[in-house]
Parts: structure tokens; sequence; C-alpha cells
């Protein structure tokens, strides 16, 4: 499946790693061409942050391993884009 953008739901401890040092190894994983961490919420011992990626044929497997690596878990998969080009939500009126 050639996989374009993900967002994840990450977790880190509050000292280590950076979030700059964060981003720098997911930058690096296959596939990964560019990456966005924002921070959701703080408490004392972790940082919660949304993470976006997007590139083409990201390694999805390689991306958690790498981040779990660093010092951070991966609680969940919020969002995936695949296929030959990214198609953006459109929000429904109700």
């Amino acid at each position: 499946m050639n996989i374009r953008r993900l967002t994840l739901d990450v977790d880190k401890a509050l000292a280590q790693p950076s979030i700059i040092d964060l981003a720098g190894a997911i930058e690096a994983v296959s596939g990964v061409q560019a990456v966005n961490l924002s921070v959701t919420e703080i408490d004392m011992e972790t940082v919660g942050m949304d993470v976006t990626v997007e590139g083409e044929k990201i390694d999805y497997a390689a991306l958690v391993k790498t981040i779990e690596h660093a010092g951070a878990v991966v609680n969940s998969v919020d969002h995936v884009a695949a296929g030959s080009h990214i198609v953006e939500a459109v929000s429904r009126k109700r």
C-alpha cells in the first residue's frame, strides 16, 4: 500500500526525547518527506502530541519502530491517506 499521510497520537516522557530529536528521527524513516509534531497536552511526566507525516510509500512498521526506539510510544493511528494521491477530508454538514 502506498501510504502518503499518517496522523498518530504519540506520548513521550517530559524530559527526553526532545520534540526536535523525535522529528529528526521520524524524518529519516523511509518514505517520509515531511513531519509535523504538535503538542496537545502536557502533564507532570508526559507530553502528548499529534504526529503527522507525509511522503510516498511511508514504511509504517519502521516509523513505529523509530518512534519507540527514540523513547516515545504510539497510542493510535488517527488518520491514514493512501493511494496515488491524497484525498482531503470533506466535512459533512448535518
